[in-house]
């Protein structure tokens, strides 16, 4: 089906949970969406399944949406379809579930050179979001060849909280149509879809880290080698 479809699908659908996803921190749900003769899979992930954190408040699949709409944003699809519903469980995000070869993952993809460029965008999102767990796992490598980054819902803190298995490219310099996409996002206004999603604050230090990229024009490097997520896959 068309993106258009499956949105239509996944938000006006009836939803039947196939199964929890194993090894998910948070409750994670396989869900199938029927709507007349069309059916698309998805995964919800409802704010009653969330852990508490510390650092983060609750309502963690806002910020799974917040992340779609910056992806959409910056013109880089790479976050799958994710959209709010009110399912079996409650309020909580649903993504299109992306059929992927689940034996790839970041480290694996980074041994080839034609997923560099994947790669790279992924990098540069997961920097301007401040994603603090982006696992080898969370890189999907789809059955059409694209790379999608899942699982973002430790993102967009005001603080510092940057961790990611992505630490490869280093001083190197950010791709010319990357750095065209973050001028876009500061240039004007934040979408309202992802103002909604963010306090004040957290769309302020969205800004000025898209700025600092921009500024930078270059990946950054772990002086530390402390900023990795655990566990690493």
């Amino acid at each position: 089906m068309a993106e258009t479809d499956v949105r239509e699908v996944l938000m006006r659908g009836e939803l039947t949970v196939k199964g929890r996803l194993p090894w998910s921190s948070n409750a994670t749900f396989l869900v199938e969406a029927a709507l007349d003769d069309a059916t698309a899979l998805g995964v919800y992930k409802p704010e009653r399944g969330e852990r508490p954190l510390w650092d983060f408040p609750p309502g963690l699949f806002r910020r799974e949406l917040a992340a779609w709409h910056l992806s959409e944003a910056l013109g880089w699809d790479l976050v799958p379809l994710t959209i709010e519903r009110d399912g079996p469980y409650g309020p909580g995000s649903v993504q299109r579930f992306v059929a992927a070869d689940f034996e790839q993952h970041y480290f694996t993809l980074r041994e080839d050179a034609k997923h560099h460029d994947h790669l790279k965008r992924i990098c540069a999102f997961d920097l301007i979001a401040n994603n603090a767990d982006r696992k080898s796992g969370h890189c999907l490598l789809a059955e059409d060849g694209m790379i999608y980054g899942i699982d973002n819902g430790l993102c967009f803190h005001v603080e510092p909280k940057l961790r990611t298995v992505i630490w490869d490219f280093g001083e190197a310099p950010v791709p010319a149509e990357l750095l065209d996409g973050v001028r876009r996002l500061t240039s004007g206004a934040l979408p309202p879809a992802l103002v909604d999603l963010l306090d004040a604050t957290e769309c302020q230090a969205l800004l000025k880290r898209a700025r600092a990229l921009v500024k930078s024009g270059k990946f950054p490097v772990d002086t530390g080698g402390g900023r990795y997520p655990w566990p690493l896959v």
